[in-house]
């Protein structure tokens, strides 16, 4: 089954909100999100950045909650690219990513980052294939979640898949590091 993208009851290009959707508001974390937009938009000062970015770097990395590249790297608005996913692997969409990002944004290097203690070391793609089929009724087996057992050889895949890309030019520097998450620390793989 699946699920409408329109709240219920709201017609196309309405700007109401349904009862059912307030609901679902309420029970979330939603506004206080909202409440800290408020409170980041009341001094926002950078509206004039250019597009692409100043120091000319995309970064790939995990989507995990523990990582903020930002502070971890020293980055400001308008400086990298930052693509995130679970994992920080090199997929399809990561690579479309990465290559907007060179061919029309001016990036310049690529740095992947995975980490210590990623949640896609705990797991199969079966076992995550016979989890989604227990609970939703279906197996996606044509859903590779890209899980992985060794974590300095992830990095060396994604930096792999990156390098011998067709569309990523060979004098752009490809770099892999492993985020600690327990001291903040990056350590190069080779």
């Amino acid at each position: 089954m699946k699920r409408s993208h329109a709240p219920a009851g709201a017609d196309k290009g309405s700007a109401l909100v349904s009862s059912s959707m307030k609901a679902v508001i309420s029970m979330s974390v939603l506004p206080e999100l909202l409440s800290a937009n408020e409170h980041y938009a009341s001094a926002f000062n950078k509206g004039d950045l250019p597009v692409p970015p100043r120091r000319q770097v995309a970064i790939l990395t995990c989507m995990d909650a523990r990582l903020n590249p930002a502070k971890f790297l020293g980055l400001e608005e308008g400086d990298a690219h930052v693509i995130r996913n679970a994992g920080g692997r090199t997929d399809d969409d990561a690579m479309r990513s990465l290559i907007i990002s060179q061919q029309l944004l001016g990036t310049k290097e690529v740095v992947v980052i995975h980490h210590t203690g990623c949640g896609m070391l705990s797991f199969t793609n079966d076992e995550m294939h016979g989890l989604l089929a227990e609970r939703f009724g279906e197996q996606p087996d044509s859903i590779d979640f890209l899980p992985f057992s060794d974590l300095v050889q992830s990095v060396r895949d994604d930096v792999a898949t990156i390098r011998n890309s067709s569309f990523i030019p060979n004098d752009i520097p490809v770099s892999g590091l492993i985020y600690d998450v327990h001291t903040g620390k990056l350590e190069a793989v080779d």
